[in-house]
């Protein structure tokens, strides 16, 4: 698998999955044109993330239905048209529905994923899946720094107008680059996501690894929703954008991503999830004793975003190895259950930091990954019960 064709599938895993973080940024803007309230404006979040997850149970199952290079080119073109839509909304209600469909469609992050880990080699797939998502996390944490640069120099309009011309070239990119790849099932589209549920009670690694993800995705996002709060606040009077600079440095993180593939790839699963989780859980402990060090919040940051995408790395190699002829299907069950622990992270998180404080806060953000642990110190016990006695042979 060529090192361009690798670059590409990162940069555009990280280009379509920024679609849902470009906003947040944005909302005290937005509340001031479209004349509403913060608590309405932030609906926006609220509908793209479901637009996500509509896409993760929907659209993404397609990926071992319909012949990826074609599904992938569509689903940007749609996604172009709706980042066109809401760069150009005259009402909060055309804004909405936009983001929306932009979030469904912006599921083509984990489409390709699984495509990449398809062309790779057995004995650098973990590398590979690694380099790619180390794009995507990086999309991820370096969206909302764009967004606030772009907006301050050209208008909130800029943001989702220019990240349609993103997606059009993407589409272009793609469609010129990827070789083609026939689907691995014919069976109907209804059987597909019924399939996708088996899939499910199938493989209890399937399962065992997205409660893992949820855990630390859910630490992940109470930490980043939260900590803007205290970076504004009388510690250190932080701007907006002084906010989306410091979102650089968790992208830091992402540097770890094929270290993580490679320590996939020699067999060292279990024992790194265990070491991610410890480091994660010793991160929150640094954030909450340097609360009034931004040296150490920044440090601790960039452990927690590490931890997190060592664990997401090792979870979709064990994941995509379960069945390679359902590995979009796969992809689907596992990115749906760890994104609704970041949802009720980012929630759970935002309740507790304004009724405890930062140090309540960090206190969650290390329960989350002990309790990972806990769970994760069970899983040779339940292996053991899998295996069918050798006495009865």
């Amino acid at each position: 698998m060529p090192g361009w064709l690798v670059a590409l599938l990162a940069v555009a895993s990280g280009m379509t999955v920024a679609n849902l973080y470009y906003a947040q940024p944005l909302l005290s803007s937005l509340s001031g044109v479209f004349h509403t309230s913060t608590a309405t404006a932030g609906a926006l979040i609220t509908l793209t993330q479901i637009g996500y997850v509509i896409g993760m149970f929907f659209l993404v199952p397609l990926g071992d239905r319909l012949e990826k290079r074609n599904l992938i080119t569509v689903l940007l073109a749609v996604t172009t048209l709706a980042l066109v839509a809401a760069g150009l909304a005259t009402s909060f209600p055309m804004l909405l529905i936009a983001s929306l469909v932009s979030g469904a469609t912006s599921v083509v992050a984990q489409i390709l994923v699984p495509f990449a880990a398809s062309l790779a080699p057995d004995h650098a797939r973990g590398r590979i899946v690694g380099r790619v998502m180390s794009g995507l996390l990086t999309g991820i944490l370096l969206s909302r720094t764009l967004s606030s640069l772009v907006s301050d120099l050209a208008g909130w309009r800029a943001v989702f107008l220019g990240s349609a011309a993103l997606m059009a070239v993407l589409a272009v990119a793609l469609r010129a680059a990827l070789p083609q790849h026939e689907p691995t099932t014919t069976i109907p589209y209804h059987h597909v996501l019924r399939s996708t549920v088996r899939l499910v009670r199938t493989h209890p690694a399937l399962l065992r690894r997205g409660l893992y993800q949820a855990a630390m995705f859910g630490a992940f996002s109470a930490f980043w929703t939260t900590v803007s709060f205290v970076l504004t606040g009388p510690r250190f009077h932080y701007s907006p954008v002084g906010v989306g600079v410091f979102a650089l440095v968790g992208a830091a993180g992402a540097a770890i991503a094929p270290l993580a593939g490679h320590w996939a790839d020699r067999g060292l699963v279990r024992p790194m999830t265990g070491i991610a989780f410890v480091v994660a859980a010793l991160a929150f402990a640094l954030a909450g004793f340097g609360g009034h060090s931004i040296v150490l919040i920044a440090l601790a940051a960039i452990l927690i975003d590490m931890a997190v995408q060592t664990t997401l790395i090792l979870g979709q190699h064990t994941v995509y190895q379960l069945d390679p002829t359902a590995r979009a299907r796969l992809n689907s069950a596992f990115i749906a259950t760890f994104f609704a622990g970041g949802a009720v992270g980012s929630q759970l998180g935002s309740v507790v930091y304004h009724s405890g404080g930062w140090t309540a806060l960090t206190v969650l953000g290390a329960a989350l990954p002990l309790f990972a642990l806990l769970y994760w110190t069970t899983e040779r016990r339940q292996r053991a019960a899998a295996k069918p006695s050798t006495a009865s042979l």
